[in-house]
């Protein structure tokens, strides 16, 4: 069998605020609450993967890493442009607004209120 990331639990300050912010920003779709009393907040990112966040008290922040299509990219960075979201081409400078990544031709990093760093790179 092949090994699947099936989940990961993301920290949050507030969980539905976050899991909007993350969706809205790539185009993805919130799922109902999860979780035995409804603490999750989960994000379907494809068909074998969601991103649950969790409200916690001091979340520590993670490093979330997405390969997408040129039409995808050139979607996610308009929407971080109209929503005046902060991204920048390296994980020290998240708000120089470029997008000449060190690892591949386009790519960018940008950042939610509890200090989740999400890096999205594209081929071209």
């Amino acid at each position: 069998m092949t090994v699947t990331l099936n989940h990961t639990i993301v920290p949050a300050r507030d969980n539905g605020r976050a899991a909007r912010f993350f969706a809205d920003v790539m185009g993805l779709e919130c799922l109902p609450p999860a979780g035995a009393r409804g603490h999750f907040a989960p994000v379907r990112v494809n068909g074998s993967l969601t991103l649950d966040y969790m409200t916690v008290e001091d979340p520590e922040g993670h490093h979330l890493a997405f390969d997408v299509d040129p039409a995808t990219f050139g979607a996610i960075l308009a929407r971080l442009r109209e929503r005046g979201v902060p991204y920048g081409s390296h994980p020290a400078d998240r708000a120089n607004g470029r997008v000449d990544h060190p690892l591949c031709p386009r790519g960018l990093f940008f950042s939610d209120d509890s200090g989740n760093l999400y890096e999205v790179m594209s081929p071209e």
